[in-house]
């Protein structure tokens, strides 16, 4: 029976509500010894913005000559937001300027988010954050001019939602099996037989293909445990809701303890039943014999989940893990129109909540431990459409922890020349000038991974002369 179906079939057992946060780790075998470093506890928490994450209206130009460059080609949008009215929070005078200690590398050139990112303005004062500029999906160095003479290798469909997310995830389109970051948490535990495989990949907005491995699973955290406890689930049992005896039934049907079967499928939906019961379990009895962090965090969708993700590393040791990757996701971005009704209020809601999340980290002792970053599909162009912005390709990200080399800008933040090498002819799409596989690969050395299996999780790595690219030190504690 071919693999692909039976994995098929396993995810399509998670419509079953509970079934999907299995975090089965099959049995693991290899010929070579494997060098992770799973010394200490460190964790990676990826906060994907679903829809293409316009990074132009991210990071925003200070100085006078940028900022009126940008105007000259988002015409619309600038008018959108009322730029030059004084009030708007694109006008100049009042993006939140940041010092970043390389920018003597931007020729003068000044940067800054919009008063929504107050927050992560901090952070990035405060050494805590950086900016990596220009990142996305590539297999080797590509330029405007060797992909208009087709020398250029580029990834297959680009500017589609679902196969740049998960060309983003895996570097594969749509269908894609495995991502790098269940390649990391497998990587790990070859080295460290006594952590928890069940509890090292964990999502908190459903089933991903950046946690899935080929023998890893992704545990789903619920935001609230108590839901996720299908045996005190009223409708389920109705009038015997009170009764012991009837929940001792519905487990022992749920985990179909009963049932035998000679079919793989049956086989497969058996023990995935069993564990899935097992695991939402021990995790709901960590979490509450746990104490939850003090940090409050906003009461919106991002925050809520960074909020589980930092409950579920304050009981790390009861879970017994010392590597773990989280995603996380929020969507909202595919800003085709009314780009200015939504992006301040996307804006809002990340930096308040990633700044709830990393003090939460210093509350916990784990600021060094614990890095966050983000992701998305794409970038958008820098041309606007009118009142919003279409798909495009390079983006700026964030990378947020106390191990961040922070207050610096890594990769570049090209100006806003439409007829440079950093932009593709038509619509001023950028061209990446880093990597996924290079991103990705600085997360997973300090994650604890050698170059040997950074370069087995990491497929077109070895196109690059730059592996790792400096924005996280060294920490073993």
């Amino acid at each position: 029976m071919a693999n692909i179906n039976r994995r098929r079939f396993l995810q399509s057992s998670s419509a079953m509500g509970f079934a999907a946060g299995t975090g089965l780790l099959a049995a693991i075998g290899s010929s070579r010894a494997f060098a992770a470093d799973t010394s200490g506890y460190k964790a990676l928490v990826c906060v994907f913005f679903k829809g293409g994450m316009d990074s132009l209206d991210l990071i925003l130009p200070k100085d006078s000559a940028s900022h009126d460059a940008l105007s000259t080609i988002r015409p619309g949008l600038f008018g959108a937001y009322g730029v030059g009215s004084g009030a708007s929070s694109r006008d100049r005078e009042n993006i939140l300027k940041i010092n970043p200690l390389n920018s003597s590398d931007f020729g003068g050139r000044e940067f800054g988010f919009a008063p929504e990112m107050s927050g992560l303005q901090g952070l990035f004062e405060a050494g805590n954050a950086a900016i990596l500029g220009n990142v996305g999906p590539l297999i080797e160095p590509t330029t405007r001019t060797t992909m208009d003479n087709f020398s250029a290798q580029i990834p297959d469909r680009l500017f589609s939602h679902n196969d740049q997310q998960s060309t983003w995830m895996s570097f594969g389109t749509e269908g894609a099996q495995s991502g790098w970051g269940g390649r990391f948490v497998e990587a790990a535990l070859k080295n460290d037989a006594a952590s928890n495989p069940t509890f090292s990949a964990i999502s908190t907005s459903g089933n991903d293909v950046f946690l899935s491995g080929n023998n890893v699973r992704q545990f789903s955290a619920p935001s609230n445990p108590e839901s996720a406890d299908i045996l005190r689930q009223k409708w389920r049992l109705g009038s015997g809701y009170h009764s012991d005896a009837a929940r001792a039934v519905l487990r022992d049907h749920l985990a179909s303890s009963d049932i035998a079967s000679q079919n793989l499928f049956g086989q497969d939906l058996i023990g995935v039943n069993g564990r899935a019961i097992q695991n939402v379990e021990a995790y709901k009895s960590a979490i509450e014999g746990g104490t939850a962090v003090a940090t409050e965090f906003p009461e919106n969708n991002l925050g809520g989940q960074l909020r589980t993700v930092a409950n579920t590393i304050a009981v790390r040791n009861t879970l017994n893990v010392r590597r773990q990757i989280f995603f996380v996701s929020i969507g909202g971005f595919d800003t085709h129109d009314s780009q200015r009704n939504s992006m301040p209020r996307l804006q809002t809601e990340i930096s308040t909540s990633v700044t709830a999340f990393q003090a939460a980290m210093v509350e916990l002792g784990l600021s060094d431990n614990v890095t966050l970053f983000t992701g998305s599909d794409f970038g958008r162009t820098a041309i606007d459409n009118g009142d919003g912005t279409d798909h495009g390709w390079g983006a700026h990200h964030l990378i947020i922890g106390g191990a961040v080399q922070g207050k610096r800008i890594y990769g570049s933040l090209p100006d806003y020349d439409l007829g440079s090498q950093s932009y593709t002819e038509s619509r001023g799409r950028l061209i990446p000038s880093v990597s996924v596989d290079q991103y990705a690969a600085t997360l997973g050395g300090w994650f604890g991974l050698d170059q040997g299996e950074l370069n087995e999780a990491l497929p077109n790595l070895d196109n690059f002369t730059q592996k790792d690219l400096g924005f996280l030190t060294a920490n073993n504690s």
